[in-house]
């Protein structure tokens, strides 16, 4: 993808030695600057660093076009490899960022759908819904082999055997138009803890553009709890309680420890910021003619 070439221009280009801050100003690339511009009067307004209580969609451009500016702007080979080691773990964890500090489990054996490619055209409103039907089943079946004891119970759920479940509704929020080339990753997860005797439980998804690497698609599925034998609903099994009552607790700790690194990333930026161009003294190193 475009970010992880320009990634390695960068660490390739400010490798100790060889780097000089005027070429800086030539090897990321340019949007950051245009991203930059727009989001920097909020920034700079607010003058602060304050924790992020609630994920903010914008939160990973942001803290691109941020260091892109103060490179933009001339840093020196110290800063440089700083910056360059925060927009590389940017550019790896982004799913972890995005989702995880949304409480979402983003490792393997926890996905639904994992970079689900787009083979043609523009994607119907429809297929996001199928998506996230697709991706609830694997989350099912994630279940199953996870709980060797009781799979072959995980893997009925899906089927009018005996106890499963029913997508009561489902609505989707969609944030922008999908288009081929692309990938989805489609992420579930429960929305509240889960209670004893409940017979219904809601599930948030997401699914993530892995082209643009933010949410192209949000959703909320209701679940009904069905007991087919009977023809009527039922309670959760006990074993789908403890494994959701586990799951529940590994979302939160999730979204406290990407919560968490986030804080500590955009006081690394805002201290890379202060060191450049928010410096009382500071002046752009715009290179020189032989550069």
């Amino acid at each position: 993808m475009a970010a992880k070439g320009s990634m390695a221009s960068f660490i390739m280009c400010t490798h100790p030695g060889t780097a000089t801050t005027a070429r800086l100003t030539h090897v990321l690339l340019p949007n950051y600057l245009a991203q930059y511009r727009t989001y920097s009067t909020s920034a700079t307004s607010s003058g602060s660093s304050s924790a992020i209580a609630t994920p903010d969609p914008r939160w990973l451009s942001s803290m691109k076009a941020r260091l892109g500016y103060c490179i933009t702007f001339g840093i020196n080979e110290a800063q440089t490899l700083r910056a360059g080691a925060i927009l590389k773990e940017l550019t790896t964890d982004w799913r972890d960022f995005l989702a995880g500090g949304e409480g979402f489990l983003t490792q393997k054996g926890r996905r639904g759908l994992w970079r689900h490619e787009i083979f043609w055209g523009h994607v119907n409103n429809v297929k996001f819904n199928r998506w996230a039907e697709s991706g609830r089943v694997q989350w099912t079946r994630n279940f199953a082999k996870a709980d060797v004891e009781h799979c072959s119970q995980w893997s009925e759920l899906d089927t009018p055997k005996g106890e499963g479940m029913i997508l009561r509704s489902i609505r989707t929020d969609y944030k922008f138009p999908m288009m081929f080339p692309d990938r989805v990753t489609v992420l579930h997860k429960l929305h509240s803890e889960p209670k004893a005797g409940m017979d219904a439980f809601i599930l948030d998804v997401l699914i993530l553009s892995e082209r643009h690497q933010r949410p192209a698609a949000r959703c909320v599925e209701d679940i009904v709890m069905y007991d087919y034998r009977v023809g009527k609903k039922c309670s959760l099994p006990l074993f789908m309680l403890a494994k959701f009552k586990e799951t529940f607790q590994l979302q939160e700790a999730a979204r406290a420890k990407y919560t968490a690194r986030a804080q500590e990333i955009t006081r690394l930026v805002e201290q890379l910021e202060n060191e450049s161009w928010n410096r009382p003294d500071a002046a752009e190193d715009l290179g020189s003619a032989s550069s």
